[in-house]
């Protein structure tokens, strides 16, 4: 008799909890753990003839060791503009240019840094969980509203408690992605 189909309801939440968990991975890659790490430049605006431009689309990115990076602008007279974004994006980096191209040399973290660090984590964790909540509400909510056009209250139960148990394991999956990457940082 229940003609109510709640499946794309849940299919909806599960995939907006999973984009949550993307955004998560890739807001700590952006955290440096001491290594060299392309992806740190990506949030860098390089003024490229007036116009802001992402440093990786004016300039190779390499990594040849843990703790070198070097950046090979395609255009030689752009250095001193990459080296302008770097210095003014404050990723605490000193940037060298050798004339042809751009050398960082990325410090070990000091144990304050590193405190820094992990705080960052657990902010970008929590705004995780807090979206996944959000999504879990709205999903519930959403539920409630098809309980009232004639859902079942034991479907619309068995609904909520599998929204419940979806939300749970995102936030262990939150959870193990934040400690990963804090070990990853207090790891000397």
């Amino acid at each position: 008799m229940d003609t109510i189909d709640i499946k794309p309801l849940a299919d909806a939440a599960c995939g907006r909890m999973h984009k949550t968990i993307e955004h998560l991975e890739n807001e700590l890659l952006l955290i440096r753990a001491g290594k060299a790490n392309a992806r740190i430049f990506e949030g860098v605006e390089v003024d490229y003839y007036g116009a802001p431009t992402a440093l990786p689309q004016v300039a190779g990115i390499t990594i040849p060791d843990a703790r070198t990076v070097i950046i090979q602008p395609w255009e030689k007279k752009m250095l001193p503009a990459i080296e302008k974004a770097i210095l003014a994006a404050n990723l605490g980096f000193t940037p060298q240019n050798s004339g042809d191209v751009i050398r960082i040399n990325v410090p070990p973290l000091t144990e304050e840094r590193r405190l820094e660090l992990v705080k960052q984590v657990r902010s970008q964790a929590e705004n995780a969980r807090t979206a996944l909540r959000s999504v879990r509400r709205d999903a519930v909510e959403a539920v409630k509203k098809l309980q009232k056009n004639g859902l079942a209250l034991d479907a619309a139960k068995a609904a909520e408690a599998d929204i419940q148990k979806m939300t749970d394991g995102f936030v262990k999956q939150t959870d193990d992605i934040a400690a990963k990457k804090e070990k990853e940082i207090m790891t000397l």
